[in-house]
């Protein structure tokens, strides 16, 4: 079977998974035109359109093609020559607008809760996005996960775009790793310049560049130096740079030293996770958004804040499975007792636990910013497999469980695929320096 039909055949079986709209909209152009060992490669026709795929259909895809394939392949997106130069030819203001800024308009100053924990740099990001590149230039966010640097950055983004005419573009260290990579690909008429072009417009042609999790630039020796260029393009033309990281600017050792030196330029600002009472107040703004119509009474609102003490999302997580429980237990009222029983296993992922394999995951799973959910799966990508490995590592060394035992917590694995990580990563260990400051970093974590 050629790569057509093969893709015709993948045309058909979308066409009967999402409405006529969405296949007219996102699939309907879309043209499959190589297939290496383990990657895909897709044309479509726009940027936006790759945005799209990527964010709400990607799973989907991946599931569909391999299912018609029989193999496990990575699918990347491309735009065809003519969408390049479209994209280049477009007028300056292309990400003058909230969808092609890669923006989600619902977070903004409004609707962050602020405390004492995030107080100084709801002050920061507020002052940034009233004089961009002018002030704090750059600023850099940091601290854990679910505490809210996405949402002020963002808020930042949506800000500008709604009270000037700058130009903003948000993107991860990811994407932007996605899109350097894309260089030093020939273009399939033999001339890379177009993408090039493309790049450089892409991200030095912008007011504001917001950069989210730039940790993960680490081990990306090629796309840092790019990064290096990029940043000072944009902070010697006075436009604004924005960044944020799970660590601070001095303990990304894995990064250059050069980049940690110019994060320290601007404003370097932690944000700790919320107290008690910031916790009340996030679970309370919670419930008006949604206007959501039951009442939460006082003591299920302390009772979820007693018991989520570090992650913003958990606090909003908990809201909504406790109401969907009250929904299927044919809408009883939301009482303590009710709250305790729809939250008691919710509730305890968030507790502190001894090293265990599920505290091992979701360690993992954080540092790598994938889920417990993907480390189970039997997804192959570069960016779930080496997680999982280490994952199946630290399990086998920091805990007394069994190799059939540490298969069994990682989604059925057999206990020769265990084997087969830990010996991978043990014998990496010896070689990969960087490998060994990742583990350290994780064992520090867990305990």
């Amino acid at each position: 079977m050629n790569i057509k039909n093969i893709w015709d055949s993948f045309l058909n079986n979308i066409k009967n998974q999402v409405t006529s709209l969405a296949f007219d909209t996102w699939f309907k152009e879309t043209e499959l035109v190589e297939l290496n060992a383990n990657k895909a490669i897709v044309k479509v026709q726009s940027q936006a359109n790759i945005n799209h795929l990527y964010e709400h259909y990607i799973d989907i895809i991946e599931a569909t093609f391999n299912d018609i394939t029989g193999t496990n392949f990575e699918i990347e997106f491309i735009l065809t020559q003519n969408s390049i130069k479209n994209e280049i030819e477009k007028n300056e203001n292309i990400y003058n607008k909230i969808e092609d800024s890669n923006l989600n308009n619902k977070y903004n100053f409004d609707n962050f809760v602020v405390g004492n924990s995030n107080k100084f740099a709801q002050a920061a990001a507020l002052a940034v996005a009233q004089n961009p590149g002018k002030i704090y230039n750059p600023l850099f966010l940091y601290g854990k996960s679910g505490l809210g640097k996405t949402h002020l950055m963002q808020a930042i983004g949506n800000y500008v775009i709604n009270n000037s005419k700058k130009t903003v573009l948000y993107t991860t260290s990811e994407k932007f790793i996605s899109d350097f990579v894309g260089l030093s690909k020939k273009s399939y008429n033999g001339n890379s310049l177009d993408y090039i072009d493309y790049f450089k417009n892409k991200y030095r042609n912008v007011d504001v560049l917001i950069v989210d999790d730039i940790q993960f630039l680490a081990g990306c020796t090629e796309t840092q130096k790019e990064f290096f260029h990029t940043f000072n393009n944009l902070y010697d033309g006075n436009k604004q740079i924005i960044i944020s990281s799970d660590r601070s600017p001095d303990d990304l050792k894995l990064l250059e030293e050069r980049l940690r030196t110019r994060f320290n330029w601007g404003l370097t600002v932690n944000i700790y996770p919320p107290d008690f009472e910031l916790r009340i107040e996030i679970l309370k703004k919670k419930v008006s958004i949604q206007g959501l119509i039951k009442e939460i009474p006082n003591d299920v609102i302390e009772y979820i804040a007693n018991n989520c003490e570090s992650d913003i999302r958990q606090l909003e997580g908990a809201i909504t499975r406790l109401y969907a429980y009250a929904a299927m237990m044919s809408g009883s009222d939301i009482t303590l007792d009710l709250a305790m029983e729809a939250l008691k296993d919710y509730l305890n992922k968030g507790m502190s636990i001894k090293n265990n394999i599920q505290k091992i995951q979701r360690i993992v799973a954080e540092y790598y910013n994938v889920s417990v959910d993907d480390l189970k799966s039997k997804r192959r990508l570069n960016s779930i497999t080496l997680p999982r490995q280490i994952a199946m590592y630290l399990s086998r060394i920091l805990t007394d469980e069994s190799y059939p035992r540490i298969g069994l917590e990682f989604g059925g694995k057999d206990h020769s695929t265990v084997i087969h990580s830990f010996e991978k990563i043990k014998k990496e260990l010896k070689g990969n320096n960087q490998l060994k400051e990742v583990i350290e970093v994780l064992k520090r974590k867990l305990n």
